[in-house]
Parts: structure tokens; C-alpha cells; sequence
């Protein structure tokens, strides 16, 4: 419906619609502070909202195609878009100025995530690989390949406390998908659970699902133990 909505965790309750978008909103992100939202949409832009006031800040225009995937720095002062237009861009959360376009996928970027230390960012597409890029320079340090032909990387993360890399994997054959930790299928979630988000230390990850709920699965004593909640 083109909005981002605020949910109380406690109790489930909206606490804030934030209107603005005029198309699809794919990805949002919280600010390491808590006080910034970013979201990501199908109208090529991406938005910073103050979540105090539910008021936009700025929309970041730039991307010449759908936006599907932002993720914060860990420090808050850049903000990292992946897209349609098969790049990354890295913003300058202050300023809204682009300061770097990541050019180097054959097709959509999916999912960005900085390290614990903001210098890498980890980009999935569904040119089946993941890179690794400097921040600083913009340079792709690594290119993963091991997915194949009917997989896409819908989602990667990287544990704060590890660093390993965590990543979500779309089958494409099978219109299921896996969550995946050190190259392990770890969770299966069926064709109506899509989105995800996972917190920087890796303990939960918010699904969403197409009937409007979110599903928050805990994990515990690594990925042993499995808990949920549904909003």
C-alpha cells in the first residue's frame, strides 16, 4: 500500500504510519541510533524518515530502477541502496549526496549489508553470486559464487559478534526459501514467507509474510533452538 508502518514489539500495536512513497516500499532499516528509517521502494527512491516524528527527512534520487534492499553503516553516517539497476549506491546520511555507485552485478541487487566495521559491504543479486566491496574505495575486494542456476541471493547479513556472512536463498525451482548460515541450509520457510531482516547480532529475523503479518524467529545456542512471535 505504498507505506511503512511502526510496530510497537512489546505489543504489537501501530504507532506510525509513514506515507510518502508512490509505489511498492521493498526494504526499510533502522539507523544504529534508532532515531532514522530509511526504506527502499519500486519509485527508484529512497527515503530517510525521523522516527520520533514520522516525518521524512530527505529522498535519495539517484537509481534509475526499482530500489530493493538499504542498510545503515554501523556508525549511521552512510547508507547503502541496492537495485534494480544492477548497483549499489552509497549515501552520505547527512547530506543525501550519493558518494559512490557500486557498478560490477549482471542483474538486481537484493541485499546489502555493511561489516560490524562499516569498511566491507556484502551485495546479493540474482546473478547467483555475493560481492565484497571496500567502502572507502569502492572496489570489489571478493566475488562468492557457489549458488546455482535457480538460486537467487534474496538476503545477506554479517554477524556483529562473528563476522560470519548470513545469507537468504531463493529457489527458484522450488518457490521456497532458505535461510543459510557458513554455506548451511538452516531454516525452510514456505512460498508465503518472503522479506527478512536480520538484528546486527544475528539472534532473530523478522519474516515477512503475504497476508500483512511479521514473524520474529528468535534463535538460540547456535541456531539450535527456535522461538517465535507474530505481529
Amino acid at each position: 500500500d505504498y507505506t511503512v508502518k511502526l510496530w510497537d514489539t512489546a505489543t504489537g500495536q501501530c504507532q506510525q504510519t509513514l506515507e510518502g512513497h508512490s509505489s511498492t516500499v521493498n526494504s526499510v532499516a533502522f539507523s544504529p541510533d534508532g532515531r532514522q528509517l530509511a526504506s527502499g521502494s519500486d519509485d527508484k527512491t529512497v527515503k530517510l524518515w525521523d522516527t520520533a516524528t514520522g516525518q521524512c527527512q530527505q529522498t535519495l534520487e539517484g537509481h534509475s530502477h526499482w530500489v530493493m534492499s538499504v542498510a545503515f553503516s554501523p556508525d549511521g553516517r552512510q547508507l547503502a541502496s541496492g537495485s534494480g539497476d544492477k548497483t549499489v549506491k552509497l549515501w552520505d546520511t547527512a547530506t543525501g549526496q550519493c558518494q559512490q555507485t557500486l557498478e560490477g552485478h549482471s542483474s538486481t541487487v537484493f541485499s546489502v549489508a555493511f561489516s560490524p566495521d562499516g569498511r566491507q559491504l556484502a551485495s546479493g543479486s540474482s546473478d547467483y553470486t555475493v560481492k565484497l566491496w571496500d567502502t572507502a574505495t569502492g572496489q570489489c575486494q571478493q566475488t562468492l559464487k557457489g549458488h546455482s542456476s535457480l538460486e537467487n541471493v534474496f538476503e545477506v547479513a554479517i554477524q556483529e559478534r562473528t563476522g560470519d556472512l548470513m545469507g537468504q536463498r531463493h529457489m527458484l525451482s522450488q518457490q521456497d526459501v532458505w535461510i543459510t548460515n557458513r554455506a548451511q541450509n538452516i531454516l525452510w520457510l514456505p512460498p508465503e514467507y518472503r522479506a527478512s531482516s536480520h538484528a546486527e547480532d544475528g539472534s532473530k529475523i523478522a519474516v515477512g509474510c503475504r497476508s500483512g503479518r511479521v514473524l520474529l524467529l528468535c534463535f538460540e545456542s547456535e541456531y539450535q533452538q527456535l522461538s517465535s512471535t507474530s505481529y
